[in-house]
């Protein structure tokens, strides 16, 4: 399939949603949203579908929250934005009290936080210091159970907790100390899921194929090419990859988000176009 061409439609969102039909996958359900900087962040698109699946939306924003809170008008509904810095033990100790100013409860959280320091990145690996691989590990991997047990008073059973990862079985050039800190986030997924799951809580984790976002540009090298990389995905994935499309993965969150993986937990999903399936040398039938 041309990985260029549009999905098919998912269900309306009914009367509540931006359009009327059927009740959409998330009808009726509140979703937590962090990580939305831009409208080209992963996390945005994922706001975006899940609203119009028919879910009420909230929103976490660090640092400059007037920015996050302009690009929350561009989804198709106005939602709210709640400050929060995951290092900050303030922040997540009034975390549950500030989201349910605006919610009775959650129904899924997508956990989008990612940070490296520039010299975590690059290709600079075995110069990185301590301190900056820490910050990486501590932003972008304990924040999992940081920011999930911080809303536990919000979440009942069947909800579900989403993170963003990319493939850590293997070394990508420049990914450097993120990508350690990606497989801690793939175990701490697996122990979130071993400890929840008798509180009925699925925690899972979606791993997208490079996208054309600002923190995925950020990881290259001077001397890289995005643009390369981005056609050598696309050549190794059997069903093609399309980096400025943010819809599959987006949707894919959705699904988890929902109520039709509900013996799913502890597992990665890869959105990826099936690279992380096959060889360097890629796959396509002759």
């Amino acid at each position: 399939m041309d990985p260029s061409t549009p999905l098919p439609p998912l269900p309306a969102a009914g009367p509540a949603g931006p359009t009327a039909g059927p009740a959409g996958l998330l009808a009726g359900k509140t979703v937590l949203v962090t990580g939305v900087l831009t409208d080209r962040s992963i996390a945005f698109h994922v706001a975006r579908v899940a609203q119009e699946q028919g879910a009420e939306v909230v929103l976490t924003g660090y640092g400059r929250l007037s920015l996050v809170e302009r690009i929350a008008r561009r989804l198709p509904r106005p939602a709210p934005v709640v400050e929060l810095d995951v290092t900050d033990d303030d922040h997540l100790a009034t975390l549950a009290d500030r989201v349910g100013a605006h919610t009775g409860r959650l129904d899924g959280v997508l956990h989008a936080v990612a940070f490296a320091p520039p010299g975590a990145l690059g290709g600079g690996f075995l110069r990185t210091s301590r301190r900056e691989a820490t910050t990486a590990f501590e932003v972008s991997t304990v924040s999992l159970q940081a920011l999930t047990t911080a809303l536990l008073p919000l979440l009942g059973r069947g909800s579900s907790v989403v993170g963003l990862d990319f493939d850590a079985r293997q070394v990508w050039a420049g990914y450097d100390w993120m990508g350690v800190a990606k497989a801690g986030l793939e175990a701490c997924s697996r122990y979130l899921a071993a400890y929840l799951g008798d509180r009925g809580i699925r925690v899972n984790l979606v791993a997208a194929g490079p996208l054309r976002t600002p923190a995925g540009h950020a990881t290259y090298g001077e001397d890289d090419d995005p643009g390369q990389a981005e056609k050598e995905w696309d050549r190794r994935a059997p069903l093609g990859w399309h980096a400025a499309d943010f819809e599959p993965v987006g949707r894919a969150c959705v699904a988890l988000l929902s109520d039709w993986f509900p013996a799913t937990t502890g597992d990665i999903l890869h959105v990826d176009g099936g690279a992380h399936a096959v060889g360097d040398g890629g796959f396509r039938a002759r």
